[in-house]
């Protein structure tokens, strides 16, 4: 019998202080580009399905299936999708970290590789961290955190890549933009898309950073603006409540009083008929 033991000195993970900050699972079936744009923190794309390319600072980059494509920080990029060859990829919004290559003095804008099959396991660590944030069972987070880490030293190993500290940024000014954008147009139809676009920001990155800034989601917000309107009006004016609830932004009646009675614990009719016996009892019986 052979009994080898080899000591473990402990994890030295605390040189990597990345956090993913979300997964996007991309796919098109004809032309299809976005606005450039550029973010405080890196992406990690891999292609999964067909071909496309990448402008990067101007540069137009092909790129097929399997390759591996790192942006690092405040890089402007766009990405372009090929209708002779649809695509689909996965990317990862990482904050904390920025690539460089290890006989490099700096961090570059961005890198290509193709992963061979020596690199099988990337793209199943890419792919089980779609799964987990896909069902976000039990732990979720805590699994697609470590797979995060193990992407990351597995692309190091298999690039010649190091791995930088990038400054964590508080993105406050977008959030108060976003803010104040939905207190002055709350009466109009606003996705998550919409706001999006206003910031140039990720949607899923910006329900993260106004989850920080705010407490809640931008849609749930939305929709807290909406009934504090729709309770003013009911106190302050005689509209009907079907009135508010378009007043107010709500795209039903039967969704206005779903809403309101969710947020509020009564019905628009009932509120205003006990706000209006409060207000009688106030001034003539007191």
């Amino acid at each position: 019998m052979s009994n080898v033991r080899y000591p473990f000195e402990g994890s030295d993970s605390d040189f990597l202080k990345a956090q993913l900050l979300y997964v996007t699972c991309a796919t098109s079936d004809k032309d299809w580009h976005s606005m450039e744009h550029s973010h405080y923190f890196s992406e990690l794309f891999f292609v999964t399905k067909g071909t496309g390319y990448f402008q990067i600072e101007g540069k137009q980059i092909p790129v097929q299936k399997n390759d591996l494509i790192l942006i690092n920080p405040n890089i402007p990029h766009t990405e372009f999708g090929n209708k002779e060859q649809p695509w689909e990829y996965i990317a990862l919004g990482i904050e904390g970290v920025q690539f460089q290559y290890s006989e490099k003095e700096a961090p570059y804008s961005y890198s290509v590789f193709s992963l061979s099959r020596e690199h099988r396991e990337i793209p199943w660590y890419l792919s089980t961290l779609v799964k987990e944030i896909q069902t976000q069972q039990e732990g979720y987070q805590t699994i697609c955190q470590n797979l995060l880490e193990l992407i990351l030293l597995s692309v190091a190993r298999s690039t010649r890549q190091e791995f930088l500290s990038a400054p964590r940024q508080k993105t406050t000014r977008e959030c108060r933009l976003v803010e104040q954008y939905i207190n002055e147009h709350y009466h109009e139809d606003i996705t998550l898309d919409t706001l999006s676009a206003l910031v140039h920001i990720n949607k899923y990155y910006l329900v993260h950073a106004f989850k920080n800034y705010k407490g809640v989601s931008p849609i749930n917000y939305l929709i807290q603006r909406r009934v504090e309107e729709a309770r003013y009006l009911l106190e302050s004016t005689n509209y009907s409540v079907t009135k508010i609830g378009e007043i107010s932004g709500f795209s039903s009646q039967s969704y206005f009083s779903q809403t309101f009675r969710r947020l509020t614990g009564t019905t628009p009719n009932a509120y205003r008929k006990k706000r209006s016996r409060n207000f009688y009892d106030f001034f003539f019986l007191s």
